[in-house]
């Protein structure tokens, strides 16, 4: 079963000519009972930050944060002294937990950065918070399905406290991709950039589809494209 989420559908809101941010479930001021979340996943925010703007230093608890550059640059101080450039191929993880505070912007004076980020629930609350960023090379996720997240770290993929696991693709016109799910499993997948095929849906860049009892996600380029997948409970 897939149920599409077309681009146009989510939620956006534009805050004072510095962020103009799409959300795939109910967020901030966009509230839709209908869309507040799927399985664990509770945020997918597709932002875009203008030069030398972003988000000041502020709180979270008990979330799992994954941030996903598409492009340009953010640059990410936290409370644990952890201070980052996050480009196209990191993958970042902060881990709230009890509590953290952190910032973000963009440290470009002239180009925009664009971003997805990412909020999971966390399978146990109340951790010791914890920052990881991880790069992997755009051959690593060409024409194939690469984890870059998951509950043990397999692969080299960045840590996170929940049973998620968190794919990535990069594909041509005409590249297929092919990821198996298990029985019981369920997945989000979210076009980030570009054109797909799915099982005969077209779907582009800031689409999203719900997949339940499937047993594989057969993702074809229609044109250059980048995708991320959720495989959840």
């Amino acid at each position: 079963m897939i149920q599409i989420r077309k681009a146009d559908t989510r939620g956006h809101a534009e805050h004072g000519g510095w962020l103009d941010s799409w959300h795939t479930f109910s967020f901030a001021n966009y509230y839709d009972p209908a869309h507040m979340g799927y399985s664990v996943l509770r945020v997918i925010n597709d932002d875009v930050i203008a030069p030398g703007a972003g988000f000041p230093m502020h709180a979270h608890q008990d979330m799992e944060i994954v941030t996903y550059v598409l492009e340009g640059a953010l640059e990410h101080r936290d409370s644990l002294g952890n201070g980052d450039i996050i480009r196209p191929g990191d993958v970042q993880r902060m881990s709230a937990g009890t509590g953290i505070r952190h910032s973000e912007f963009n440290p470009s004076q002239t180009e925009p950065a664009r971003l997805l980020q990412i909020w999971l629930l966390p399978q146990k609350t109340g951790v010791t918070p914890s920052y990881e960023q991880t790069r992997f090379d755009p051959a690593q996720l060409q024409g194939q399905f690469r984890v870059v997240a998951s509950p043990d770290g397999r692969d080299g993929s960045v840590h996170i406290n929940q049973d998620t696991l968190l794919y990535a693709t990069k594909l041509n016109q005409g590249e297929t991709a092919r990821l198996e799910l298990a029985p019981g499993r369920r997945a989000y997948l979210q076009v980030a950039q570009g054109d797909v095929e799915l099982k005969g849906f077209p779907l582009h860049r800031g689409d999203g589809a719900e997949i339940s009892q499937e047993t594989e996600i057969t993702l074809t380029g229609i044109h250059a494209a980048e995708v991320l997948v959720f495989d959840l409970q």
